[in-house]
Order: structure tokens, then C-alpha cells, then sequence
């Protein structure tokens, strides 16, 4: 396993997918890192060479990936709870922040129902 920003990503799959392992890159983000090391999109991890991944890795530290995107992620969460934004009392009470109807749906964010009305004595 050829180990790039931390994580182990998968060998026996394309580079471009392997790539988005890594948190904060997605397809689009790998291609464009793929492009500026100059390295085939079709390649095989297990078939890159030490310079090909030391390319990598140098274009992947020009973006902002896993700790450092998690905790500035968390920060601009923690900053909308303290200002007391709109989206930062969504957040406080674990409801849909994007403007999501809530009515019948919103499961993942509300958890499971907590009712017990009319049971059966």
C-alpha cells in the first residue's frame, strides 16, 4: 500500500480513485492533482514509481486534506453555535441545517422517533 497525506490508499485500484481515500479529495480534485504531477489517470497504484508518488504528494500538499480540512471544519461549526446564526441553532439541535422539510423525513439527523403515545395497559 503506497501511503500519500497519512492514509494508506488501495493498490489494486486506479490511481484517480484510490486518491479520494483521502479526506477532502474527490474525483474532480484528483484528476486536477493527477494533471499537475503529470501521472496517468489509468494507472495502477502498485505500478506508480517513488517519483511518481513523490509528484503526488507534492501537489496534494497544496490543498488543504484530512486533520487540518476536519478541524477547520469543526471550527466553522463551533464559530455559527457561538454567533447563534440561523444554521448554528440547526446545528445545536441536531436538525437539518440546509433547509431541509423536517415534517416526514430527516431520520439521520433526528434519530430514531422517542414516542410512546396511547400504549396498550
Amino acid at each position: 500500500m503506497a501511503r500519500i497525506a497519512g492514509i494508506d490508499i488501495p493498490r489494486d485500484k486506479r490511481v484517480v480513485i484510490s486518491l479520494t481515500y483521502i479526506y477532502g479529495i474527490g474525483k474532480t480534485t484528483a484528476q486536477e492533482i493527477l494533471k499537475e504531477a503529470g501521472v496517468s489517470e489509468d494507472t495502477r497504484v502498485r505500478d506508480l514509481t517513488e517519483d511518481e508518488l513523490t509528484r503526488i504528494r507534492q501537489a496534494i500538499d497544496n490543498y488543504t486534506t484530512e486533520g487540518d480540512l476536519r478541524r477547520e471544519v469543526s471550527l466553522n461549526i463551533k464559530r455559527l453555535i457561538e454567533i447563534g446564526s440561523y444554521r448554528g441553532i440547526r446545528h445545536r439541535r441536531g436538525l437539518p441545517v440546509r433547509g431541509q422539510k423536517t415534517k416526514n423525513n430527516s431520520r439521520t439527523r433526528k434519530g430514531p422517533r422517542k414516542t410512546m403515545a396511547n400504549k396498550k395497559k
